[in-house]
């Protein structure tokens, strides 16, 4: 099978980085050192190609109703253009077909940004309901065909100061961007970027679309700035540690967002009907999603490892790794809904089960550690 390539392929290459197949994308696990990239997001800034995500533009002046009813949280909390919301889309059962970020520019332009693995099914599922409400809404999917939207994810303390050496004109357009708001500047020399205070590892710092023939321009004036490229192992370590899910192994579409920790991002009081509600009005919440510590030498965390209650219930890890930053094996997990922070639970580790701590998300968050 012939890998799909991002516009940053021949960059990564050119740096040394070990490629892999992620999703059956050819992307850099990491360029020498994950460690060392990890560090550089946590006390300073790096930057991640995310261009195998999808930037998707819904256009048309029902939009707005149409994600009303699409999306698990309520578009009506974005009222003023240029605030985005994280939400999930849901199937009639409630499973997560998708975790995004939606952007609203205007009341006839909102903005998706979709998971790389999940953009075909994403965009035929909006489709199937575009048609099936009569919405008339135009989809557009802006990775692959004419004038695709390529992505830099840029992160750390210094990562904004850093952006705004080599994109100057963003500064004045850009702050004080608050979290979760975007903005886009037409005049950089890099052509039309849009700018998001968004991010996926606990630190602050932007996400980036250009033009994909800009892109590798800029990931090369980003690295003369002394913006660290880093990889996949450091992507997970890092949002792992923020206690961020990652869709196809925290959730998936047999799984429902309140039993994935997303809650807070599913919005049952409002009267709006959106797909997957009256299914997870009807089922509810039957498991808690916890953070790990193990405490027990003896073993990694890892994802399907099982996870023993007290009182003998069953739960299972989702994703675990050893935290960098906290030089500890940590895990995000389903437990049963008896199993509380400040519990001890046991993990199946082989042909051990050591003792773990389970603690609030995230472990860490703007460089600090906040659970041990």
């Amino acid at each position: 099978m012939t890998l799909k390539a991002t516009p940053l392929n021949s960059a990564h290459r050119s740096l040394g980085a070990k490629m892999v197949d992620f999703g059956g994308w050819d992307m850099p696990v990491n360029y020498g050192s994950q460690i060392e990239e990890h560090n550089a997001v946590r006390t300073d800034a790096g930057m991640f190609d995310v261009s195998h995500m999808c930037v998707v533009d819904l256009k048309g002046a029902n939009v707005r109703a149409f994600l009303r009813g699409l999306l698990a949280n309520n578009v009506d909390k974005l009222q003023v253009p240029g605030k985005a919301l994280y939400s999930a889309m849901l199937n009639l059962d409630g499973g997560v077909i998708d975790d995004l970020i939606v952007y609203y520019f205007s009341e006839d332009w909102f903005r998706l940004v979709v998971n790389a693995g999940t953009a075909e099914k994403d965009v035929a599922w909006m489709s199937k309901q575009n048609e099936a409400t009569n919405s008339s809404v135009t989809i557009t999917q802006r990775r692959d065909g004419n004038d695709p939207i390529a992505l830099i994810a840029v992160q750390g303390p210094n990562a904004r100061a850093k952006v705004w050496q080599v994109l100057p004109t963003t500064q004045a357009a850009s702050e004080p961007l608050k979290p979760f708001n975007v903005v886009i500047v037409p005049d950089t020399q890099f052509g039309e970027v849009m700018v998001a205070r968004t991010g996926y590892t606990g630190e602050d710092g932007f996400e980036i679309g250009v033009s994909a023939s800009q892109v590798e321009a800029l990931w090369n004036a980003f690295a003369s700035a002394g913006i660290k490229p880093a990889g996949l192992g450091a992507r997970d370590t890092l949002r792992l540690e923020a206690g961020m899910n990652l869709y196809g192994q925290d959730m998936d579409d047999s799984v429902n967002p309140l039993d994935a920790g997303l809650a807070w991002t599913v919005d049952l009081v409002a009267e709006r009907d959106f797909i997957g509600k009256s299914a997870l009005q009807a089922k509810g919440q039957q498991a808690n999603f916890v953070g790990l510590i193990l405490r027990e030498k003896g073993g990694i965390l890892r994802a399907h490892q099982k996870v023993i209650a007290a009182s003998g219930n069953v739960g299972e890890i989702t994703s675990g790794t050893f935290s960098p930053s906290m030089q500890q094996a940590i895990a995000l997990a389903r437990v049963p809904m008896d199993v509380a922070v400040g519990d001890t639970v046991h993990v199946e580790i082989r042909d051990k089960k050591l003792a773990a701590s389970v603690v609030k998300l995230p472990f860490v968050r703007n460089g600090k550690v906040l659970a041990s």
